[in-house]
């Protein structure tokens, strides 16, 4: 270990949080699954600074025996822009660039690694067919929100206490494990394996050993599965040398076909979800075993998962270099826990009753007229808001965003209203954060516009803001910063929150954020039709379209909400429009319930979007 230079460096760092010790266990458990995948990348293209607090500096901390060399750093003499986030975060050589949270971390270093190192194709296959593997931000995907945050909070916890109950969290990813598989080539994967299986079948000796296959098929892997995750190259080789498929198989249908079962964690191929969870799932049988080693054969199939990833080529050497030991368990054909089957049974049950939605928005509107309710928008603030585009320089222009002429006008006609809005909200010193911004097209024009306050894009999309950087570099910007990050890993201190076309929910946590910031916000709202319950977020939002409204009928509304296309007649884009007021009018409602004032206004003109609204609010 080493103190932390003072000198400025000039490569990438990346900062852990190192704030836990448990029995040589290192927590949190998000710095383990950090150092396990730089492991087994044998990456060390980054300088790594372990974050811990004053008082525990110059703490010695070789009974973790860390896998690298890493610097110490404490809280105070962190980066700005580091401060403003959760670890793990990678910060870039200018300082204005940071990526963070666990998932765009480790995806950073896979991309890195390949590209420092083409051949390893066994690192770049860690992100899946198409590349997407943990791409979905937790706030609104469940599976990355399971694997990402609520099973290691749940790890940490348990390992806090340990005792006979296992965590829903892991009883979750139990039930999921022995669900079937869909992967891009799944049906000849099947076929493939129904005739294994007649083969094997066939050489078996009488009725009762049928049987006894039929019973262990839901209790292992077949080895065909398992030749495929453990090596994809070699199952195509074998296939290209296979005869062709008798005729019975050829013609069965898929309903008739076998499922294929996990090898891995989303399915046959080990993925980056495997290493997240590798770490993880160690401490915690670790801990299990200890003290209730008869529940194990509770999760017969994680264990099992377990097992397997063990087998997978350099896990085992990653895993010595992180003083990982593995556990072995022999026997693992056992059938699941009842309690897991009756929880599987209700997750089934509440999965199937699916948003039904008959007939069309009228009813609810009147509903909600009758109870005193219609949509109702502000006068504009700035009703002929005009920004003089020629006189700015190019890089400004959402036009260098790689937008169409057309579209880039439209956008410019929406950034009119956005920063009419600001300008008369933003003080000197204040701290603007554009979320969701995609390509920069808000933040860059606030940044060049509001030179005295500090600009914050905050994107999940690398390849967006990658391109904003570039815009911000070409006008030499000072005032601006970039965090590629899922939104509740942004922790600074804010005054204004701003987001143009935020998707779905993502307007309304964009909202939350603000609120518990208590920064004002203008948020033009977009596709309405996405918007659904989430873990953190339920609808309708205010306590008075929950008087009136049932969840279900507030879904029409938003359904009817998108309607508002050019193309569509006039009558139609109307409803839409006012199912959209309705909908962001119970959002404005739920802001004043927080105590702020809050309305909605139609942006000037009309025609600039479809999606025209603005929910603008700030404290009272």
């Amino acid at each position: 270990m080493k103190d932390i230079s003072r000198e400025d460096d000039m490569e990438e760092q990346l900062f852990l949080d190192l704030s836990v010790h448990h029995e040589g266990t290192i927590l949190p458990l998000h710095t383990s699954i950090t150092l396990f995948l730089m492991s087994y990348c044998n990456f060390k293209a980054l300088k790594t600074k372990v974050v811990v607090s004053e008082s525990e500096k110059q703490v010695t901390l070789s009974t973790l025996s860390l896998p690298m060399d890493i610097a110490v750093v404490s809280k105070q003499d962190l980066p700005l822009i580091v401060r403003s986030c959760h670890l793990p975060a990678i910060v870039d050589a200018s300082g204005m660039f940071c990526r963070a949270g666990l998932a765009v971390v480790l995806r950073h270093i896979i991309h890195k690694t390949y590209l420092a190192d083409p051949t390893r194709k066994d690192v770049s296959e860690l992100l899946g067919f198409k590349k997407t593997c943990l791409k979905a931000c937790a706030e609104v995907s469940q599976w990355t929100r399971l694997c990402e945050i609520s099973i290691p909070l749940a790890v940490e916890k348990f390992l806090q206490g340990p005792c006979a109950e296992i965590p829903p969290e892991i009883l979750q990813l139990e039930k999921k494990l022995g669900e079937p598989v869909k992967v891009h080539n799944d049906d000849k994967l099947r076929r493939q394996k129904m005739q294994q299986e007649m083969k094997t079948n066939d050489n078996a000796d009488g009725q009762g050993r049928k049987q006894e296959l039929s019973q262990k098929k839901s209790q292992k892997t077949s080895s065909l599965d398992l030749a495929t995750a453990l090596s994809k190259l070699s199952v195509q080789e074998t296939v290209s040398r296979v005869a062709r498929e008798p005729s019975n198989i050829r013609k069965a249908k898929n309903a008739d076909l076998p499922p294929l079962e996990h090898v891995f964690a989303e399915g046959l191929y080990f993925t980056l979800t495997d290493v997240v969870l590798m770490p993880c799932i160690h401490q915690f049988l670790l801990a299990l075993h200890k003290t209730s080693p008869e529940e194990i054969s509770s999760i017969p199939l994680l264990a099992a998962w377990y097992e397997r990833v063990q087998q997978v080529p350099g896990v085992q050497s990653a895993a010595t270099a992180c003083s990982i030991t593995f556990l072995h368990f022999p026997d693992l054909n056992k059938t699941c826990d009842k309690n897991v089957q009756a929880s599987e049974t209700k997750t089934e049950e509440a999965d199937s009753s699916e948003d039904q939605f008959l007939g069309g928005p009228r009813p609810t509107m009147t509903k909600l007229k009758e109870n005193g309710i219609e949509a109702m928008f502000s006068f504009h603030p700035c009703p002929a808001p005009t920004i003089d585009w020629e006189s700015l320089p190019a890089a400004v222009s959402p036009a260098q965003g790689n937008l169409p002429s057309g579209r880039a006008v439209r956008k410019q006609q929406q950034l009119n209203n956005l920063l009419s809005v600001v300008k008369n909200m933003a003080k000197p010193g204040d701290i603007i954060v554009d979320f969701c911004s995609g390509g920069g097209h808000v933040g860059i024009v606030l940044a060049y516009m509001l030179p005295l306050c500090q600009v914050v894009l905050i994107e999940n999309k690398e390849e967006s803001l990658i391109r904003a950087k570039e815009r911000s570099d070409g006008l030499g910007l000072s005032n601006i910063w970039f965090i590629q990050a899922n939104l509740d890993y942004f922790i600074g201190a804010f005054n204004i929150g701003v987001a143009l076309h935020a998707c779905g929910v993502a307007t309304d946590m964009v909202i939350e954020h603000c609120i518990a910031a208590r920064a004002g916000f203008v948020i033009c709202p977009c596709c309405y039709g996405f918007i659904q319950n989430t873990v953190k977020t339920t609808f309708p939002r205010s306590g008075r379209f929950q008087e009136v409204l049932s969840y279900k009928e507030h879904m029409i509304l938003c359904r009817f909400a998108d309607q508002t296309a050019v193309q569509l007649p006039p009558e139609r884009r109307l409803i839409g429009k006012r199912c959209m007021g309705l909908v962001d009018l119970d959002r404005a409602w739920a802001a004043e319930q927080c105590g702020y004032k809050a309305h909605v206004i139609s942006m000037e003109p009309e025609s600039c979007s479809p999606k025209n609204n603005l929910i603008v609010g700030s404290p009272v």
